[in-house]
């Protein structure tokens, strides 16, 4: 059994000095450490008074240090699953991209076979499908000549591992898509031209959140709400690339009082130049230029990021008033209770996967474990 002392432990919501965490494979105790007076039979890990949280959820993520999820490569989404950790992240939603369905399906079929593979990094909880069911005027970084009308039948084959769909939801036929898969798969709505009426009568048949919330979607308008407003005026789940690029800085806290705290996912969006230096990469078959921060295709769009999860947690926290405690779970706890997994994971409690990271307060991420194993060390 490992055990962790001399930390600031996360649980409950709260931080707690005086704390241990035991854990196997899963979680087996957590208590005040004159509770244990470290135990012998434990192997002991000095925290050396950093933070002691839950592993970091993305959903939304592409690539990483050169490699891409639509590769359909074995070895390179195990190289992703493996760098990742070292932002905080164990586990994640590889994510696919608006390109021709056999691409799609390459993809997909890769990530399944990965899934029952043993991994030496993050734990891949199933698919984020990014398009190709998206509008051809709010494309984005997406493929026009791939983009379709929604194929459910295309979806069904693939029920058991796709977890998230992004689309828009002014399509043709989306209404029934919507219904017949929402039960199942967490319809996300954007690259998207829908109007607030639009979006509000998807999420009412079973819409539950909306991908990159101002990027990508009609924005607020004080007589047109769009995308944005049906976002921030309903009970959905909002995806946010806190990269200080995607979305004003200045904005995180307006988004923060008026969305609240509950039904915000922190996400990447990171492409495979993610953890590597500035230069020319693909995204989805695109070129992608990264220069200070920023990645962007040939014609000046914003290409996805080369952002860290533990960044994006640092950048919402320096920009808002609310305190770290509180804003832990946009990368933890709602990540885990949107795809209907926080029984295992999202926070530090008893019987939970042991998926834990040491970090400091400058969010430099020490070490991280995924259901127990050590898979990075600074």
């Amino acid at each position: 059994m490992k055990g962790i002392k001399g930390g600031l432990i996360y649980h409950q919501g709260k931080f707690y000095e005086d704390y241990v965490v035991l854990f196997e494979d899963e979680i087996n105790l957590v208590a005040q450490s004159n509770q244990i007076n470290y135990r012998e039979d434990v192997d002991w890990i000095d925290a050396g008074g950093h933070y002691v949280i839950p592993g970091l959820i993305d959903v939304h993520i592409h690539g990483y240090k050169g490699h891409d999820v639509m590769d359909g490569d074995e070895a390179g989404l195990k190289a992703i699953a493996k760098g990742i950790t070292e932002n905080g992240v164990t586990s994640f939603l590889p994510t696919t991209m608006t390109m021709e369905t056999t691409y799609i399906e390459m993809a997909i079929e890769n990530i399944k076979k990965v899934m029952l593979q043993p991994v030496e990094g993050a734990e891949i909880l199933g698919v984020h499908m990014e398009g190709p069911y998206i509008s051809k005027i709010y494309k984005g970084a997406q493929s026009e000549k791939a983009i379709c009308l929604p194929d459910q039948d295309f979806v069904e084959k693939y029920k058991d591992v796709i977890k998230v769909i992004t689309m828009a939801p002014e399509l043709e036929g989306s209404k029934a898509f919507i219904e017949a898969l929402s039960s199942d798969i967490n319809i996300s709505l954007g690259h998207t031209g829908a109007t607030y009426e639009q979006a509000r009568e998807a999420i009412k048949s079973g819409a539950k959140s909306v991908t990159h919330l101002f990027n990508a979607m009609t924005g607020l308008h004080h007589r047109e709400p769009g995308v944005v407003g049906a976002a921030l005026a309903t009970d959905c789940y909002a995806e946010l690339i806190a990269d200080e690029i995607h979305v004003h800085p200045s904005l995180f806290q307006v988004i923060a009082k008026i969305k609240g705290l509950e039904k915000l996912l922190l996400v990447t969006d990171c492409m495979c130049g993610g953890g590597l230096s500035e230069g020319e990469y693909e995204l989805g078959g695109q070129k992608v230029s990264v220069k200070e921060g920023t990645c962007t295709l040939e014609d000046g769009t914003l290409a996805g990021s080369v952002l860290k999860l533990n960044e994006a947690l640092g950048n919402f926290d320096k920009n808002v008033t609310e305190e770290l405690e509180k804003l832990l779970p946009l990368a933890t706890l709602n990540q885990a209770t949107y795809l209907g997994i926080s029984d295992k994971k999202g926070s530090i409690d008893v019987g939970k996967d042991a998926d834990l990271v040491i970090m400091d307060r400058a969010f430099t991420i020490q070490s991280t474990f995924v259901k127990g194993r050590k898979v990075y060390e600074i």
